[in-house]
Protein backbone atom coordinates (compact mmCIF):
# COMPACT_ATOMS: atom_id res chain seq x y z
CA UNK A 1 0.00 0.00 0.00
CA UNK A 2 1.46 3.35 -1.03
CA UNK A 3 2.04 6.02 1.62
CA UNK A 4 -0.04 9.19 1.79
CA UNK A 5 2.11 12.06 0.55
CA UNK A 6 2.09 15.04 2.93
CA UNK A 7 3.40 18.33 1.54
CA UNK A 8 4.86 20.30 4.47
CA UNK A 9 4.72 24.00 3.57
CA UNK A 10 7.33 26.12 5.34
CA UNK A 11 9.10 29.44 4.98
CA UNK A 12 7.19 32.18 3.18
CA UNK A 13 7.59 35.92 2.55
CA UNK A 14 6.53 36.99 6.06
CA UNK A 15 8.53 38.12 9.08
CA UNK A 16 8.20 34.68 10.70
CA UNK A 17 10.16 32.88 7.97
CA UNK A 18 12.85 31.47 10.35
CA UNK A 19 10.30 30.09 12.84
CA UNK A 20 8.28 28.52 10.02
CA UNK A 21 11.41 26.73 8.83
CA UNK A 22 11.79 25.27 12.32
CA UNK A 23 8.13 24.25 12.57
CA UNK A 24 8.28 22.59 9.15
CA UNK A 25 11.50 20.79 10.02
CA UNK A 26 9.93 19.49 13.23
CA UNK A 27 6.81 18.29 11.38
CA UNK A 28 8.87 16.49 8.72
CA UNK A 29 10.97 14.84 11.42
CA UNK A 30 8.01 13.56 13.45
CA UNK A 31 5.51 12.52 10.75
CA UNK A 32 4.41 8.91 11.39
CA UNK A 33 5.99 6.29 9.14
CA UNK A 34 2.81 5.62 7.16
CA UNK A 35 3.17 9.12 5.62
CA UNK A 36 5.68 10.31 3.07
CA UNK A 37 6.80 13.84 3.91
CA UNK A 38 7.30 16.20 0.97
CA UNK A 39 9.32 19.29 1.84
CA UNK A 40 7.89 22.38 0.11
CA UNK A 41 9.96 25.51 0.72
CA UNK A 42 8.38 28.88 0.01
CA UNK A 43 11.13 31.47 -0.24
CA UNK A 44 11.07 35.06 0.94
CA UNK A 45 9.89 36.18 -2.49
CA UNK A 46 6.91 33.83 -2.39
CA UNK A 47 8.25 31.27 -4.89
CA UNK A 48 7.48 27.59 -4.15
CA UNK A 49 10.22 24.94 -4.37
CA UNK A 50 10.31 21.14 -4.34
CA UNK A 51 13.74 19.49 -4.07
CA UNK A 52 15.39 22.77 -5.00
CA UNK A 53 13.31 23.24 -8.17
CA UNK A 54 10.71 26.00 -8.45
CA UNK A 55 7.16 24.73 -8.97
CA UNK A 56 3.77 26.26 -9.63
CA UNK A 57 1.64 26.32 -6.45
CA UNK A 58 -1.47 25.19 -8.31
CA UNK A 59 0.41 22.05 -9.41
CA UNK A 60 1.14 20.93 -5.84
CA UNK A 61 -1.28 18.01 -6.31
CA UNK A 62 1.35 16.35 -8.54
CA UNK A 63 3.60 15.92 -5.52
CA UNK A 64 1.22 15.43 -2.58
CA UNK A 65 -2.18 14.16 -1.46
CA UNK A 66 -2.59 16.60 1.44
CA UNK A 67 -0.81 19.74 2.64
CA UNK A 68 0.45 20.42 6.17
CA UNK A 69 0.57 24.18 6.65
CA UNK A 70 3.64 24.81 8.82
CA UNK A 71 3.73 28.54 8.10
CA UNK A 72 3.17 31.49 10.42
CA UNK A 73 2.21 35.13 10.13
CA UNK A 74 1.44 37.01 6.93
CA UNK A 75 0.81 34.91 3.79
CA UNK A 76 0.80 31.59 5.66
CA UNK A 77 -1.68 32.40 8.41
CA UNK A 78 -3.83 35.19 6.94
CA UNK A 79 -5.81 33.27 4.32
CA UNK A 80 -3.52 33.77 1.33
CA UNK A 81 -1.89 30.34 1.18
CA UNK A 82 -5.21 28.76 2.18
CA UNK A 83 -6.79 30.30 -0.91
CA UNK A 84 -3.99 28.89 -3.09
CA UNK A 85 -4.43 25.40 -1.65
CA UNK A 86 -8.19 25.55 -2.22
CA UNK A 87 -7.62 26.62 -5.82
CA UNK A 88 -5.23 23.69 -6.19
CA UNK A 89 -7.94 21.36 -4.86
CA UNK A 90 -5.70 20.03 -2.09
CA UNK A 91 -6.93 19.39 1.47
CA UNK A 92 -4.82 21.08 4.14
CA UNK A 93 -4.36 21.31 7.89
CA UNK A 94 -5.46 24.34 9.86
CA UNK A 95 -8.24 26.86 9.44
CA UNK A 96 -9.91 27.89 6.20
CA UNK A 97 -9.41 31.06 4.18
CA UNK A 98 -11.99 33.34 5.82
CA UNK A 99 -11.34 32.23 9.41
CA UNK A 100 -7.59 32.60 8.91
CA UNK A 101 -7.98 36.13 7.55
CA UNK A 102 -10.30 37.06 10.40
CA UNK A 103 -7.99 35.65 13.05
CA UNK A 104 -4.96 37.49 11.66
CA UNK A 105 -6.74 40.85 11.65
CA UNK A 106 -6.51 41.77 15.33
CA UNK A 107 -9.16 44.51 15.19
CA UNK A 108 -11.76 42.37 13.37
CA UNK A 109 -10.95 39.43 15.63
CA UNK A 110 -11.58 41.60 18.69
CA UNK A 111 -15.01 42.45 17.30
CA UNK A 112 -15.80 38.75 16.92
CA UNK A 113 -14.59 38.09 20.46
CA UNK A 114 -16.74 40.89 21.89
CA UNK A 115 -19.83 39.55 20.12
CA UNK A 116 -19.13 36.16 21.67
CA UNK A 117 -19.02 37.73 25.14
CA UNK A 118 -15.25 37.56 25.63
CA UNK A 119 -13.45 40.29 27.55
CA UNK A 120 -10.73 42.04 25.46
CA UNK A 121 -8.52 45.09 26.14
CA UNK A 122 -9.81 48.55 25.19
CA UNK A 123 -7.93 49.98 22.24
CA UNK A 124 -7.80 52.07 19.09
CA UNK A 125 -6.85 51.21 15.51
CA UNK A 126 -4.50 53.67 13.80
CA UNK A 127 -4.31 53.47 9.99
CA UNK A 128 -2.03 55.18 7.52
CA UNK A 129 -3.82 57.74 5.37
CA UNK A 130 -2.30 58.74 2.05
CA UNK A 131 -3.89 62.18 2.39
CA UNK A 132 -2.22 62.96 5.73
CA UNK A 133 1.41 63.54 6.62
CA UNK A 134 2.66 60.59 8.65
CA UNK A 135 4.09 62.78 11.42
CA UNK A 136 0.79 64.64 11.79
CA UNK A 137 -1.19 61.38 11.71
CA UNK A 138 0.93 59.84 14.45
CA UNK A 139 0.70 62.95 16.61
CA UNK A 140 -3.09 63.18 16.19
CA UNK A 141 -3.61 59.47 16.90
CA UNK A 142 -1.37 59.57 19.96
CA UNK A 143 -3.28 62.55 21.36
CA UNK A 144 -6.62 60.78 20.91
CA UNK A 145 -5.31 57.64 22.61
CA UNK A 146 -3.85 59.74 25.44
CA UNK A 147 -7.28 61.31 26.02
CA UNK A 148 -9.27 58.07 25.95
CA UNK A 149 -7.06 55.19 27.17
CA UNK A 150 -4.95 55.48 30.34
CA UNK A 151 -1.23 54.62 30.10
CA UNK A 152 0.74 52.46 29.72
CA UNK A 153 -0.19 51.10 26.30
CA UNK A 154 0.59 48.02 24.22
CA UNK A 155 1.35 49.02 20.62
CA UNK A 156 1.48 46.38 17.89
CA UNK A 157 0.92 45.85 14.15
CA UNK A 158 -2.73 44.89 13.62
CA UNK A 159 -1.94 42.01 11.23
CA UNK A 160 1.18 40.24 12.46
CA UNK A 161 1.71 37.27 14.77
CA UNK A 162 4.23 36.03 17.37
CA UNK A 163 4.53 39.48 18.99
CA UNK A 164 6.25 40.87 15.88
CA UNK A 165 6.66 44.61 16.43
CA UNK A 166 5.09 44.50 19.91
CA UNK A 167 6.05 47.52 22.06
CA UNK A 168 5.17 49.01 25.43
CA UNK A 169 4.67 52.79 25.66
CA UNK A 170 4.63 54.45 29.09
CA UNK A 171 4.27 58.11 28.13
CA UNK A 172 3.16 60.32 25.26
CA UNK A 173 6.56 60.47 23.53
CA UNK A 174 6.96 56.70 23.84
CA UNK A 175 3.51 56.28 22.31
CA UNK A 176 4.33 58.34 19.23
CA UNK A 177 7.62 56.53 18.76
CA UNK A 178 5.99 53.12 19.15
CA UNK A 179 3.28 53.90 16.58
CA UNK A 180 5.95 55.08 14.12
CA UNK A 181 7.97 51.91 14.71
CA UNK A 182 4.97 49.64 14.17
CA UNK A 183 4.17 51.39 10.89
CA UNK A 184 7.39 49.81 9.60
CA UNK A 185 5.63 46.42 9.82
CA UNK A 186 2.09 47.32 8.78
CA UNK A 187 -0.19 50.14 7.63
CA UNK A 188 -2.48 49.32 10.56
CA UNK A 189 -1.41 49.68 14.18
CA UNK A 190 -3.39 48.67 17.25
CA UNK A 191 -2.94 50.58 20.52
CA UNK A 192 -4.42 48.87 23.58
CA UNK A 193 -4.57 49.35 27.32
CA UNK A 194 -1.89 47.40 29.16
CA UNK A 195 -3.43 44.65 31.29
CA UNK A 196 -1.22 43.51 34.16
CA UNK A 197 -1.65 40.02 35.60
CA UNK A 198 -0.78 36.35 35.30
CA UNK A 199 -0.28 35.18 31.72
CA UNK A 200 -1.76 31.96 30.34
CA UNK A 201 -2.09 30.23 27.00
CA UNK A 202 -4.54 27.46 26.11
CA UNK A 203 -4.52 25.16 23.09
CA UNK A 204 -7.64 23.73 21.45
CA UNK A 205 -7.76 20.57 19.33
CA UNK A 206 -10.82 19.57 17.31
CA UNK A 207 -12.45 16.11 17.34
CA UNK A 208 -10.20 14.86 20.10
CA UNK A 209 -11.22 12.47 22.89
CA UNK A 210 -14.87 12.55 21.88
CA UNK A 211 -15.10 16.33 22.07
CA UNK A 212 -15.82 18.62 19.11
CA UNK A 213 -13.28 21.10 20.52
CA UNK A 214 -11.00 19.84 23.28
CA UNK A 215 -9.19 22.36 25.49
CA UNK A 216 -5.66 21.41 26.50
CA UNK A 217 -4.33 22.24 29.99
CA UNK A 218 -3.65 25.98 30.47
CA UNK A 219 0.06 26.82 30.50
CA UNK A 220 1.33 29.57 32.80
CA UNK A 221 3.99 31.82 31.26
CA UNK A 222 6.48 33.74 33.31
CA UNK A 223 8.52 36.22 31.30
CA UNK A 224 12.30 36.46 31.80
CA UNK A 225 13.29 38.96 34.50
CA UNK A 226 9.65 39.88 35.12
CA UNK A 227 9.60 41.93 31.90
CA UNK A 228 6.46 43.95 31.16
CA UNK A 229 5.88 42.37 27.74
CA UNK A 230 6.69 39.17 25.89
CA UNK A 231 8.67 39.91 22.72
CA UNK A 232 9.18 37.93 19.52
CA UNK A 233 12.71 37.01 20.66
CA UNK A 234 11.47 35.83 24.07
CA UNK A 235 9.11 33.36 22.42
CA UNK A 236 11.91 31.45 20.70
CA UNK A 237 15.06 31.87 22.82
CA UNK A 238 13.99 29.37 25.49
CA UNK A 239 14.34 31.87 28.36
CA UNK A 240 10.68 32.08 29.41
CA UNK A 241 9.45 29.90 32.24
CA UNK A 242 6.53 27.80 31.05
CA UNK A 243 4.61 25.81 33.65
CA UNK A 244 2.36 23.06 32.30
CA UNK A 245 -0.15 22.55 33.74
CA UNK A 246 -0.07 26.09 35.08
CA UNK A 247 -0.55 27.16 38.68
CA UNK A 248 -4.23 28.05 38.55
CA UNK A 249 -7.21 27.38 40.76
CA UNK A 250 -9.71 24.84 39.48
CA UNK A 251 -12.12 27.67 38.74
CA UNK A 252 -9.48 29.61 36.76
CA UNK A 253 -8.49 26.48 34.85
CA UNK A 254 -12.07 25.67 33.89
CA UNK A 255 -12.76 29.26 32.88
CA UNK A 256 -9.61 29.48 30.74
CA UNK A 257 -10.47 26.24 28.95
CA UNK A 258 -14.05 27.41 28.32
CA UNK A 259 -12.87 30.78 26.98
CA UNK A 260 -10.27 29.18 24.69
CA UNK A 261 -12.93 26.99 23.07
CA UNK A 262 -15.24 30.00 22.79
CA UNK A 263 -12.50 32.06 21.08
CA UNK A 264 -11.75 29.16 18.70
CA UNK A 265 -15.42 28.96 17.75
CA UNK A 266 -15.94 32.74 17.58
CA UNK A 267 -13.42 32.97 14.73
CA UNK A 268 -14.71 29.84 13.00
CA UNK A 269 -11.32 28.13 13.34
CA UNK A 270 -10.78 24.46 12.68
CA UNK A 271 -8.37 21.66 13.60
CA UNK A 272 -6.33 23.52 16.25
CA UNK A 273 -5.53 26.91 17.75
CA UNK A 274 -3.95 28.54 20.80
CA UNK A 275 -5.32 31.51 22.74
CA UNK A 276 -3.39 33.87 25.01
CA UNK A 277 -4.92 35.32 28.17
CA UNK A 278 -4.16 37.66 31.07
CA UNK A 279 -5.68 36.92 34.48
CA UNK A 280 -6.09 40.31 36.14
CA UNK A 281 -8.00 41.49 39.24
CA UNK A 282 -10.66 42.77 36.78
CA UNK A 283 -11.15 39.35 35.22
CA UNK A 284 -9.70 37.19 32.44
CA UNK A 285 -8.81 39.08 29.26
CA UNK A 286 -8.30 37.42 25.88
CA UNK A 287 -5.30 38.95 24.12
CA UNK A 288 -5.39 37.04 20.83
CA UNK A 289 -5.94 33.65 19.22
CA UNK A 290 -3.36 32.01 16.95
CA UNK A 291 -4.83 29.92 14.14
CA UNK A 292 -1.43 28.32 13.38
CA UNK A 293 0.52 28.19 16.65
CA UNK A 294 4.19 27.28 16.48
CA UNK A 295 5.24 23.64 16.59
CA UNK A 296 8.98 24.05 17.25
CA UNK A 297 10.85 22.48 20.18
CA UNK A 298 10.24 25.70 22.15
CA UNK A 299 6.56 25.97 21.24
CA UNK A 300 3.76 25.76 23.78
CA UNK A 301 1.19 23.55 22.08
CA UNK A 302 3.40 20.42 21.92
CA UNK A 303 4.11 20.82 25.66
CA UNK A 304 0.40 20.91 26.46
CA UNK A 305 -0.19 17.84 24.28
CA UNK A 306 2.54 15.97 26.11
CA UNK A 307 0.87 16.84 29.42
CA UNK A 308 -2.30 14.98 28.36
CA UNK A 309 -0.40 11.98 27.01
CA UNK A 310 -0.60 12.79 23.29
CA UNK A 311 2.70 12.31 21.48
CA UNK A 312 3.86 14.68 18.76
CA UNK A 313 3.54 12.03 15.98
CA UNK A 314 0.01 11.17 17.16
CA UNK A 315 -0.89 14.86 17.08
CA UNK A 316 0.43 15.23 13.52
CA UNK A 317 -1.43 12.09 12.48
CA UNK A 318 -4.62 13.54 13.97
CA UNK A 319 -4.23 16.83 12.06
CA UNK A 320 -3.61 15.08 8.75
CA UNK A 321 -6.69 12.92 9.35
CA UNK A 322 -8.73 16.04 10.11
CA UNK A 323 -7.58 17.52 6.80
CA UNK A 324 -8.64 14.33 5.07
CA UNK A 325 -11.97 14.40 6.98
CA UNK A 326 -11.17 11.27 8.94
CA UNK A 327 -12.21 11.96 12.51
CA UNK A 328 -11.84 8.51 13.96
CA UNK A 329 -8.38 9.32 15.30
CA UNK A 330 -8.15 11.19 18.60
CA UNK A 331 -8.28 8.75 21.45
Amino acid sequence: MSKIRVAVLRGGPGHEYPVSLQTGESVLKHLPEHYHGVDILIDKNGAWHHRGVQIEPLELGKYADVAFNAMHGEYGEDGQVQRVLEQAGLPYTGSGTFASALGMNKELAKGAFRRAGLRVPVGKLVEKNSEAELVDLIDSAAREVFRTVPPPWIVKPADRGSSVGLLLAKNFDDLKQAIAECFKFSDKVLVEEYIKGKEATVGVLDHFRDQASYALPPIEIRRPGNQDIWTYADKYNGQTEEICPGVFTNQEKQELEKLAVLAHQALGLRHYSRSDFILSPRGIYLLETNSLPGLTSESLLPKALQAVGCSYPDFLNHLVNLALNKHEVGK
